[in-house]
């Protein structure tokens, strides 16, 4: 993978997941730190994701948590009427139906090439 492309896959991500492209632009010091703050936010949830990989095993029947998942995580719990574990079982519930679809969409993927 050539790293013009690493770099166009990380901005699209950094668009979506941390706000990269919500501000409209009228003062340049306004912008910089937009974007400053957005990048250390996509950095972060990067940095997190990485750190979920390496130190905490995840079970077959799981996906690995993403920065997709942690964002809505934190927002969720940020904001948050009802209690954490709701949230988080949740999230479980998600990567797990997650896992599930990825498993019979490679079987089914496998079967349509015999």
């Amino acid at each position: 993978m050539s790293h013009q492309w690493r770099t166009e896959e990380t901005f699209q991500a950094a668009k979506g997941l941390a706000g990269l492209d919500e501000h409209q632009v009228r003062r340049w010091t306004s912008w910089h730190r937009w974007v400053t703050l957005a990048m250390l936010a996509h950095a972060f949830l990067a940095a997190a994701t990485a750190h979920e990989h390496d130190h905490r095993p995840v079970p077959g029947e799981l996906i690995p948590l993403t920065c997709n998942e942690i964002r809505h995580l934190f927002a969720a719990l940020g904001i948050t009427i009802r209690p954490a574990a709701h949230h988080l079982g949740w999230s479980t519930w998600r990567r797990r139906h997650q896992a599930r679809s990825r498993a019979c969409h490679y079987e089914r993927q496998a079967a349509h090439q015999r």
